[in-house]
């Protein structure tokens, strides 16, 4: 007998593959000028020149030197500039051993669920919330608890949490800035969440441990800062991916943080580098760490991202839909146009506009708008968002 779990999710993409799929397929038959595709999270503007140079300098160098193995936890050259950069960015004082390279955010949360939980332990997270964090979870045999969002802002509503918190509460999963909606969590509402994380792992006798999701760190506007949570919480582990930030998703390269102040610490980064081991991400690209490494403060043309949101945003709110301003990411959060969000989207792909429901983040009712898409997407799509708001009008 095979798994049936592992049946069940590979049978089924996600929705979001799902939709891009049946995306590249209307393309096919009607030109891609004429679809408006903006279901998956793909960085559309290029790497910053920097990435480019680090590449081309390392081919240059002897291919045992770029292409071998690295130690397990990544080189130690590469660990220890990102954790100098970390230091002088948010004041820490970490070291390589307090980095291990993953194969992306996705590698760094899986290793990190692994590592810290135990079949029957719960995890916790915000709604809406990234879908694949059920599948990670579950795969261990824990439980995700999902807690609903403080409407209409957005944030983390801390009195649903307090009553979500169980002495089987292992960790708590932070994204911000979010996906899917763009919200960045405030530093007061950080605050009262590192407090009650503290009052509660005392009342339980063991820590309840803070994961932080931050692909999108660098991607935020205007004066938005993202608190950097080993600041305010011992027990944070970090999970950073360059995928966003350096336009590089496909290339799955990131980092863990384990702070050496972290509860039970010589036993947590053990852990770390015996789930990575289990779950067979041994090495993370080789090649990929040197450029991390070389690249470790740049990022993409944000701006273009920002340019992107005003003329989305200030678009649909013309027509009269209803969005949840994004302070980072590159998402637009928008209430869907009757209560079911899966028929609203597929009534909007009779105009070859291609969103994403949001049931499966958790949170019905919505729809996910990827706008890190050329800008003529944008404007091209206003007058299909148009006929799709007469439609319901």
């Amino acid at each position: 007998m095979i798994s049936e779990e592992c049946y069940e999710l590979g049978s089924k993409s996600s929705i979001i593959r799902e939709i891009f799929s049946f995306g590249l397929k209307r393309k096919a038959e009607v030109g891609a000028d004429k679809v408006y595709d903006f279901s998956l999270g793909n960085p559309s503007i290029p790497a910053p020149e920097s990435v480019k140079k680090a590449i081309l300098e390392l081919m240059e160098q002897p291919p045992e030197e770029v292409h071998a193995y690295s130690p397990a936890p990544g080189d130690a050259g590469v660990r220890r500039t990102i954790a100098e950069s970390l230091n002088r960015r948010f004041d820490e004082s970490f070291t390589a051993e307090n980095i291990f390279m993953t194969c992306g955010a996705a590698a760094s949360l899986n290793i990190c669920i692994k590592a810290l939980g135990n079949p029957g332990d719960e995890f916790i997270t915000f709604a809406p919330f990234f879908p694949e964090y059920r599948c990670w979870v579950e795969g261990i045999g824990a439980v995700l608890k999902v807690v609903p969002p403080h409407l209409p802002d957005f944030q983390i509503d801390l009195e649903a949490l307090e009553r979500t918190i169980t002495p089987e509460t292992k960790g708590v999963i932070v994204n911000s800035p979010n996906n899917p909606s763009g919200v960045v969590y405030t530093e007061e509402v950080l605050k009262a969440l590192v407090k009650l994380l503290q009052e509660k792992s005392r009342e339980y006798g063991a820590p309840i441990y803070l994961i932080t999701d931050e692909p999108y760190r660098e991607i935020v506007y205007g004066e938005v800062k993202v608190p950097y949570l080993t600041r305010y919480y011992d027990n944070t582990l970090v999970c950073y991916s360059y995928s966003k930030s350096l336009s590089l998703p496909g290339e799955r390269i990131g980092y863990i943080v384990i702070p050496s102040r972290l509860a039970e610490y010589s036993r947590v980064s053990p852990a770390i580098a015996g789930a990575a081991r289990v779950l067979g991400f041994v090495c993370a690209p080789s090649l990929f760490q040197q450029v991390a490494a070389r690249c470790v403060e740049d990022t993409g043309d944000i701006e273009a991202y920002r340019s992107n949101r005003d003329l989305l945003l200030e678009g649909l709110t013309r027509l009269g839909y209803c969005c949840v301003p994004p302070q980072g990411a590159f998402y637009l959060f928008v209430k869907a146009l009757e209560e079911d969000a899966y028929a609203f989207c597929e009534r909007a792909k009779k105009y070859d506009l291609f969103l994403v429901p949001s049931d499966d983040f958790g949170c019905p009712g919505y729809v996910r708008i990827a706008y890190c898409v050329a800008e003529k997407t944008i404007v091209n799509a206003m007058p299909a968002f148009e006929k799709l708001m007469e439609e319901y009008r």
